[in-house]
């Protein structure tokens, strides 16, 4: 669960922080340090200054997590400052653990600043000019009536397949991906290049399309193809990989 915390750094500038990782890595970040047993010992007194001045915004639920980290890092400091300090085994494994969960929300911020950054990159977006200009219009209608509802759906089962039909429809999706990868395979043999509708225009149906499509998807994927597309709804041209 995170939680924000306000604190006033030493300028008295208000920030916020999201939990003791958040605000312990703003303090080594600003001194250009690595998470270290010095580093942590040397912005100890800085995180329980932040700590002292914003205890009022940190509900007693989450208090506590502040004060833990606090004592591990006056524990770190302590054995700086007295290095034949003997710590219990328990305590080194606390502060390792400390190193850990910090090193690894460390990753974490540094990962979600590129994926914001991706996120921000226009390149990313594109337009659809084929339906730039149409009028946006509300759907379904305003005047829409019961009885116009019960008339698109007679018109829907009328449409739905009848028993021969659906005999039909058996056969037509026995089509093999694999078999379409090698027919574009063998054509790519026999020219430099061909384009989509080469490889369907022998097509009987747009299921078989569909499924030729979805092969040279595959091909492109194991870079055994490239294709190429001019314009938007342009021909697709299939090269050697």
């Amino acid at each position: 669960m995170s939680y924000i915390v306000k604190a006033h750094n030493l300028q008295n500038q208000e920030q916020l922080f999201e939990g003791p990782l958040d605000l312990l890595l703003d303090l080594i970040e600003k001194e250009k340090l690595d998470v270290t047993d010095i580093a942590l010992a040397q912005v100890a007194d800085q995180f329980i200054v932040y700590l002292e001045s914003s205890k009022e915004d940190i509900t007693p639920e989450y208090l506590s997590s502040f004060i833990l980290v606090a004592g591990k890092l006056i524990l770190i400091k302590s054995k700086a400052i007295l290095p034949m300090l003997e710590l219990e085994k328990e305590e080194e494994e606390d502060i390792e653990e400390l190193k850990a969960r910090l090193e690894e929300y460390q990753r974490f911020k540094n990962i979600s600043k590129q994926i914001k950054g991706l996120e921000n990159r226009s390149e990313m977006f594109f337009s659809r000019q084929s339906y730039s200009g149409i009028q946006v219009i509300f759907c379904p209608p305003e005047d829409i009536k019961c009885s116009d509802l019960q008339l698109s759906m007679e018109s829907i089962f009328d449409k739905l397949p009848q028993a021969e039909d659906a005999k039909k429809a058996v056969a037509i999706n026995s089509i093999n991906i694999k078999d379409r990868i090698d027919h574009i395979k063998k054509s790519l043999l026999e020219r430099i290049e061909i384009t989509f509708e080469d490889v369907t225009a022998r097509s009987n149906d747009k299921v078989e399309v569909i499924v030729t499509f979805l092969a040279v998807l595959e091909l492109v994927r194991k870079s055994i193809v490239f294709v190429e597309q001019e314009d938007i709804f342009g021909e697709i041209r299939i090269k050697k990989g």
